[in-house]
């Protein structure tokens, strides 16, 4: 045995080595984009790209794993805003006091994904009781109810006009006022949110949960207790929005009523479909495309919205299954022509 073990080792070594070989090369090639993207763009595009690609991968995790339709998930990035926002900026505190409360950001973005992940537990526990596009429409209802509170609770959240002024602090008190320097300080909270979704993904966990998407029936026969884990995915799925939206927020120095709209769900739905549903990276890439797109449409005409729309379903019929997922297609096949 002791031979054979021997002999074992280098080749199990070896296969590891390239079964890790690619994620490294691409962990390495994310790392590499991220630092060199505000080179390419203007700082404040390049980084509501990686935070709409994290809010997309949130949504992204819950469809294609867990195989649930989330038209609320703008409850869990707007509420985490005004969270992550509230103890410097909120009407409803005094002055000295909300002195007194101002968290550093990394504090604040981590108060905000808390909040999210509290919201999220009852939601998601009267949520998944329904299927399909019930469970969607529950959702959905539920994300109105926040956006209707917030927009009556004017004295926490200032109605209409939102919260304004939101500080960029560091630990050590001073401002992170540069939009560049705040970029390349909350690129490790960005990262740690792109981590935690690729963990989940590839853990057991993660696992059970594309199962329980596959057949929830037979997972149930199994013996395992299917809502208890979509719950769970409900609120971790939740949590990453809310770092996010955080983020978003202190990043843009205010939070408003338009993160909380039904519309904001709506637009990071398609952001994860037109990257491919199930790939989770694809998310990041259906981001960056309507993201742009809107950028670029923006300076040339007015109708942005109609030539977006046509770009969009274009996209839909020539790549059905995503724009990550058929590249990926494609590449295996020249790979099989070519050897």
């Amino acid at each position: 045995m002791s031979a054979i073990d021997a002999g074992a080792g280098p080749a199990a070594r070896s296969a590891r080595l390239r079964r890790w070989a690619i994620p490294l090369a691409l962990l390495a090639l994310a790392v590499v984009g991220a630092v060199l993207l505000p080179r390419a763009l203007y700082v404040v595009l390049a980084l509501d790209i990686l935070l709409y690609g994290l809010f997309a991968v949130s949504v992204d995790l819950l469809l294609g794993f867990g195989g649930l339709l989330s038209f609320g998930h703008a409850a869990f990035w707007g509420s985490a805003g005004y969270v992550a926002a509230s103890p410097a900026t909120s009407p409803a505190l005094p002055q000295n006091a909300a002195k007194e409360l101002r968290l550093a950001f990394p504090l604040a973005a981590l108060a905000g994904t808390l909040a999210a992940m509290a919201i999220a537990v009852p939601i998601g526990y009267l949520s998944i009781r329904r299927r399909g596009i019930y469970f969607a429409m529950v959702t959905l209802a539920f994300a109105q109810m926040l956006f209707y509170i917030a927009n009556e609770w004017r004295d926490v959240t200032g109605g209409e006009n939102g919260l304004q002024g939101i500080p960029r602090l560091g630990f050590d008190g001073r401002s992170v006022g540069r939009s560049a320097d705040f970029y390349t300080a909350a690129l490790p909270l960005i990262f740690i949110g792109y981590l935690a979704a690729w963990r989940i993904v590839h853990s057991p966990f993660g696992h059970v949960l594309v199962a329980i998407r596959d057949n929830e029936a037979r997972a149930q026969a199994l013996g395992y207790p299917t809502a208890r884990y979509k719950l769970i995915a409900f609120v971790l799925s939740a949590g990453l929005a809310g770092l996010a939206g955080s983020l978003f927020a202190i990043g843009h120095g205010f939070a408003s009523l338009e993160n909380l709209h039904w519309s904001k769900s709506g637009e990071v739905v398609l952001m994860s479909v037109l990257g491919g549903i199930g790939t989770l990276w694809g998310s990041v890439l259906g981001a960056a495309l309507v993201l742009l797109l809107r950028d670029w449409l923006s300076g040339i005409t007015d109708a942005s919205g109609v030539v977006t729309g046509a770009v969009f379903v274009a996209l839909v019929l020539g790549f059905r299954r995503g724009i990550w997922a058929t590249a990926g297609d494609q590449l295996r096949r020249l790979g099989r022509r070519s050897g």
